[in-house]
């Protein structure tokens, strides 16, 4: 037996709790050529509106959520994993149509894991999680492209793929200015390393298809009137790396800023990602995270209580990353 955290179908009633902790034996896993003793999963924005009973998550109930898992394989029929082995899973499909992290045991297709890094252990592996992963595919968009001279955006700064992003960024070398809608968190922004904090209310309404350049490159995890406006203030030539849509999903904009400043939109999906990135993504990580910062961006709570931060999290009311200790 094991346990999970179980998401039933939304019966309408609003005092019901659509995540339960639940345990289940090997009989009620899915099919898959590798399973898993997982160690650590996290609580991303994907996972806040599963657990909440949110649509458009899950696919079929009940499902076991969590979009992410770090763990040890515990039986494999795929050549290329051996009990033992320390894995990563990020995305495709777990947590939405295949039972994900949430849980002690997963059986998943061998062709999804990633191997751990060597230098980087499942704790940090899990507090990077899907929003860390995103944003060095983002971060990789942008290098691919060429960052010029000049500011580069961190959108959503204070979550999980924002503070994560300004990490690697200022690591890297950029001046970056977080944008953020929670002021408060300028200190804990700053210590990340942002050069400058400014607030998202001023790329959060309707504005010009054209105004001031001002960044070199931008990294969005918004959408909507945020994204129009950062795009319109995008540098001749730069690169705009697109990651979520936390302001929402419509893009209100115009080709003024693709054919008169050669802009560049990049989309950036983390959940199926070919192999070799996924893996140059996590060797970068392995290397280039600063772990003593990503300690200080990130919380751990037990399995049992991981439904408790769903609601804060699409709220906006949790900062950098929260950590699932599925053992606890």
């Amino acid at each position: 037996m094991f346990r999970a955290l179980r998401v039933e179908k939304p019966t309408g009633d609003p005092a019901a709790t659509p995540a339960t902790l639940v345990e289940l034996d090997d009989s009620d896993l899915m099919p898959g050529d590798v399973t898993v003793d997982v160690e650590y999963s996290s609580i991303n924005f994907k996972d806040g509106l599963a657990l909440t009973g949110r649509p458009g998550v899950i696919k079929d109930y009940p499902l076991v959520a969590g979009i992410d898992l770090v763990g040890v394989v515990a039986a494999s029929a795929n050549a290329e994993w051996m009990p033992g082995d320390r894995v990563i899973l990020n995305g495709w499909g777990i947590g939405e149509k295949h039972h994900g992290g949430l849980a002690e045991r997963a059986r998943v297709n061998g062709e999804w894991l990633v191997r751990l890094p060597d230098g980087l252990d499942p704790h940090h592996a899990a507090a990077i999680g899907t929003a860390g992963y995103t944003s060095m595919l983002a971060v990789l968009a942008l290098e691919r492209h060429g960052i010029g001279d000049g500011d580069v955006l961190v959108t959503g700064a204070a979550g999980g793929v924002g503070s994560i992003a300004i990490a690697l960024l200022a690591g890297l070398g950029h001046r970056v200015v977080a944008s953020t809608g929670r002021l408060d968190e300028t200190e804990y922004l700053a210590k990340l390393g942002a050069s400058e904090v400014i607030d998202r209310a001023l790329l959060g309404l309707p504005g010009k298809a054209l105004q001031s350049q001002r960044w070199a490159a931008a990294v969005d995890s918004a959408g909507s009137h945020t994204l129009a406006n950062v795009l319109a203030q995008t540098n001749y030539g730069g690169i705009v790396a697109s990651c979520g849509l936390a302001h929402g999903p419509d893009l209100p904009t115009t080709v003024m800023p693709f054919i008169l400043r050669s802009v560049t939109l990049a989309g950036i999906n983390s959940v199926q990602a070919p192999r070799a990135l996924r893996e140059e993504a996590w060797g970068r990580l392995a290397r280039d995270l600063d772990r003593d910062l990503l300690d200080s961006l990130s919380t751990t709570v037990a399995l049992g209580d991981a439904p408790g931060i769903a609601e804060d999290i699409l709220a906006g009311r949790i900062r950098g990353r929260t950590v699932v200790d599925v053992r606890a």
